[in-house]
């Protein structure tokens, strides 16, 4: 078996529970590499081991998702919504997962088109978490059209729109009032991000749905945020939004739920 660790910086107090956690792997005959690079190994990897926060974990998922690789998220953050296990349950972590005492989530992913740049050659990533259109500083209102499979929904007039997964829906948009919705909903939801007129609500809408998204400003760019990466795209530019063709396997660790974690990280 091999585990690949993705860590993206190091503190000096990870070092000591990093070391421990490869040195229970290689005792069971685990063959154990880091990558921070971005740069995942030529040979098969059975497991990534996403160590700190939400963040680490979404630029893990991107690695992952591609070659289909289960990904552990192992909490050395604040919040870790996506992670399974802590500093302090890198033993457990470890006896569960080599005896397979662990279930694994297919966390749907979303994936964004522009046609312009497409045209320039620039592909954009895919996104486990949310797509979010957003003014920039310079720019003091942003109106979005929204169309879902070419019908005409809404202009959203505010600071912007995000488009998020089930798995996005307990991040930026359920801090803007969106709802929580279950990994196996199904659903994206449309949540408006400071909307002027309080007729804007957030919108479910099934997973199999094409969204059409049209930012429109006094010439001026537009923010386009991938989970964390960002782009900077013209008004006028027309997005295209859709379920990926792949998704992300996210493991949990034995007797773990999703409603066990909203109740333990956001306190429900």
């Amino acid at each position: 078996m091999t585990i690949a660790l993705f860590i993206r910086s190091i503190e000096a107090d990870m070092q000591p529970v990093l070391s421990r956690l490869e040195r229970l792997l290689t005792d069971k005959g685990v063959t154990v590499c880091r990558v921070a690079d971005n740069r995942l190994p030529a040979d098969p990897v059975d497991f990534i081991l996403s160590i700190g926060g939400d963040g680490t974990l979404l630029s893990a998922a991107h690695l992952a998702a591609d070659r289909h690789i289960p990904v552990v998220g192992v909490n050395f953050g604040h919040l870790g919504f996506l992670t399974t296990a802590g500093r302090d349950d890198v033993d457990t972590l470890v006896s569960d997962l080599l005896a397979g005492r662990y279930s694994i989530e297919e966390r749907t992913m979303l994936q964004t088109d522009c046609a312009r740049l497409q045209a320039n050659g620039q592909r954009l990533p895919l996104a486990l978490n949310e797509a979010t259109l957003h003014r920039m500083d310079n720019v003091s209102l942003l109106s979005t059209e929204l169309y879902v499979d070419g019908q005409f929904v809404s202009l959203y007039a505010g600071d912007g729109v995000i488009i998020a997964t089930p798995t996005g829906s307990t991040a930026y948009s359920l801090s803007c009032g969106g709802p929580i919705l279950t990994p196996n909903s199904g659903c994206f939801v449309i949540t408006p991000i400071a909307a002027h007129s309080l007729s804007l609500r957030p919108i479910i809408v099934p997973d199999g749905a094409v969204i059409t998204l049209r930012p429109c400003t006094r010439g001026e760019a537009v923010a386009l945020a991938l989970d964390s990466t960002t782009y900077e795209i013209a008004s006028g530019d027309a997005l295209t939004l859709r379920r990926a063709a792949i998704t992300l396997p996210l493991v949990r660790l034995n007797n773990q739920h999703f409603f066990s974690a909203l109740h333990e990280k956001l306190a429900l």
